[in-house]
């Protein structure tokens, strides 16, 4: 697979808006007593300790028991930007932005403002029998960064944008069948499921849609496909999330072509990489000509406090959809459109285009991307570093030397994927620095940080890499028993 083409050239980031050091918490004080009977900080300073304990009785007992497993069971007490803090005031770095829906880092003021503004204005919302101005003005504004399409669906979630344009796709062509690319990842729900590309999470909810995986970047099997007849869509995310991976350069644009020839859309998945992630507002922008039919977004429109999820299309689609006035609620969402998250969505895109953040993530992500890539040569276990913007990926991969090749061989053997976690792990114990995993049993790191960071979270994020990275390549050290230990786990869970 090729590697993404050169970003293009753009012009200077605006000055860091971050200081020069992490923005300390401010002191705690006691808020007054609330005027009924609920008190929220009397709760969580009763009951905040049992947090672990409450998720492990009452939710997914699998996760505390995880975070354990791999000394990811934080207590954060507060959090602000790119950072974190715990009980004793130590900072941490946040390389993984709550995977992409804190694009402006936590707690930014103006959306605070803006969520503000909505309570103590006493809107009428969600009346569901009239037209509030705040939905036409925010997708006005998304319109604007896309100007072929002309409307949108809110709904409440990345998963909700793509079942709202698998749903359109199929109505406004009268074919059954959707196509997705390999290794792709559009969401849980159950027709997102039916272009999850991720076997691990398809297995035991047969049946879905009618829908067929092909090659990310390969434009022969796409047109097999497409001669059958039933096709009508092909959803593609520009960059994939599950391993960091972009198609051949020019692969969108003669996809789009072909799909037009044969009377389908394609549909763009820009939850994640959009709203400026790749140093472009959507990642397709960065392929000259390619006009989506349907693009999703959410994740980073919320702000980090309201879930929202957003379906542009082309005009033509919404008018097939919404054919009559009798079907003026066959697509729907109860929440949709709700004052805080269109609020929220304003705020956001004004702090993106006020604060330059698709100029900056270019110019970070470039600086980040290439400090990386220069330890490659450096470190045998590095195998490649790639990405686009603040999106960036560090794939490991089999060493040369004989001693190294054998400990890699070990982890291989008990379980893809344990190497990588064997670096992010002590990135956090040691460092301080939150990152993830890109996907089951993948050996990739993935860096999604705020938009807002700047070069004195670059240099923090390659100091700690080059340290936990030394320590792998000495081949010794608590890195290699934390690995013994993860190959124990792994072979008694088969």
């Amino acid at each position: 697979m090729s590697d993404p083409a050169p970003d293009a050239p753009l012009d200077p980031p605006p000055p860091p808006s971050v200081p020069l050091d992490p923005p300390l918490p401010p002191p705690s004080a006691s808020p007054p007593a609330p005027a009924g009977g609920f008190d929220l900080a009397r709760l969580l300073a009763d009951r905040g300790g049992e947090r672990y304990e409450l998720h492990t009785r009452h939710l997914n007992h699998q996760l505390p028991r995880m975070l354990r497993t791999i000394g990811f069971d934080k207590v954060y007490e507060r959090a602000e930007g790119a950072y974190f803090w715990d009980a004793d005031g130590q900072d941490y770095l946040d390389m993984l932005a709550g995977f992409g829906v804190m694009g402006l880092g936590r707690h930014h003021p103006v959306v605070r403002r803006a969520l503000h503004d909505v309570l103590d204005a006493s809107l009428a919302d969600l009346t569901r029998f009239d037209c509030q101005p705040l939905p036409g003005l925010l997708a006005e504004r998304l319109l604007a960064h896309s100007p072929h399409l002309d409307r949108v669906f809110f709904g409440n979630s990345g998963t909700e944008a793509v079942e709202t344009a698998l749903k359109f796709a199929r109505y406004a062509t009268g074919r059954p069948r959707v196509l997705y690319a390999e290794h792709a990842f559009h969401g849980l729900t159950t027709g997102a499921l039916s272009v999850n590309g991720e076997p691990g999470f398809r297995d035991g909810f047969a049946p879905l849609l009618p829908d067929t995986a092909v090659p990310l970047g390969d434009l022969d099997a796409l047109e097999r496909e497409l001669r059958r007849g039933d096709v009508a869509a092909l959803i593609v995310e520009p960059i994939q999330g599950k391993g960091v991976y972009a198609p051949p350069p020019g692969y969108l644009r003669a996809a789009a072509a072909l799909l037009r020839r044969h009377r389908a859309l394609l549909i763009a998945d820009e939850v994640q990489t959009g709203l400026g992630r790749t140093g472009a507002f959507y990642a397709y922008q960065h392929e000259e000509g390619v006009e989506p039919d349907l693009v999703c977004v959410a994740k980073a429109l919320s702000g980090g406090y309201v879930p929202v999820g957003a379906t542009l299309g082309r005009g033509w689609i919404f008018e097939k959809v919404y054919s009559s006035m009798d079907r003026v609620l066959v697509h729907s969402a109860s929440f949709g459109s709700n004052a805080m998250a269109m609020a929220a969505g304003l705020a956001v895109l004004s702090v993106i285009e006020e604060e330059g953040l698709v100029a900056r993530a270019h110019a970070t992500g470039e600086l980040l991307r290439s400090r990386l890539a220069a330890l490659v040569d450096r470190y045998e276990f590095l195998r490649e570093v790639r990405g686009r913007g603040l999106m960036v990926g560090i794939e490991f991969g089999r060493p040369s030397s004989l001693a190294l090749r054998g400990r890699w061989t070990m982890l291989q053997a008990a379980r893809k994927g344990l190497f990588a976690q064997m670096v992010v792990v002590p990135l956090l114990a040691r460092h301080r620095i939150l990152t993830q995993v890109s996907g089951d049993r993948l050996e990739v790191i993935k860096l999604i940080p705020p938009l807002t960071i700047g070069e004195r979270e670059v240099d923090r994020f390659v100091t700690a890499f080059t340290a936990v990275m030394d320590e792998a390549h000495a081949g010794g050290g608590l890195i290699w028993d934390f690995g013994r230990t993860l190959v124990k786990q792994a072979v008694a869970a088969r």
